[in-house]
């Protein structure tokens, strides 16, 4: 930031956001420190959920440990929601659910053998 160094906010944080535009804590308070931290990530860097919480506190002039939980939290779900309407990364397909098949055998019952299961319980041969 050009202006005056604002709390938590170090040379690293700093020069992040001076590449996405936000120059001034005016810049910063405009934006808010949710569209702040997404600006960052949408740019290519890689920070940590200790920006968007320093970015909080850098508002709040508090130190980012300081912030309490629910205001995390709140954070946290805000982010989650501008996370998913980002697009999915370039050159790369978006990730598809996880799924869990189970199978069992046809009696209904316990599930079938496993691979590295024997047939003969907990032999050693």
């Amino acid at each position: 930031m050009s202006t005056a160094k604002m709390r938590n906010i170090g040379p690293k944080s700093a020069a992040w956001l001076r590449q996405v535009g936000l120059r001034t804590q005016e810049d910063l308070v405009a934006v808010g420190s949710v569209e702040a931290f997404m600006r960052v990530k949408r740019a290519g860097f890689r920070p940590s959920l200790n920006l968007l919480y320093a970015l909080e506190g850098a508002l709040l002039d508090c130190h980012w440990q300081q912030l309490p939980e629910e205001r995390r939290g709140e954070l946290l779900v805000a982010y989650d929601a501008a996370a998913a309407l980002l697009p999915p990364p370039r050159g790369r397909p978006a990730a598809a659910p996880v799924t869990t098949t189970h199978v069992q055998d046809d009696d209904g019952g316990a599930p079938a053998m496993n691979l590295f299961d024997s047939p003969g319980g907990d032999q050693d041969d």
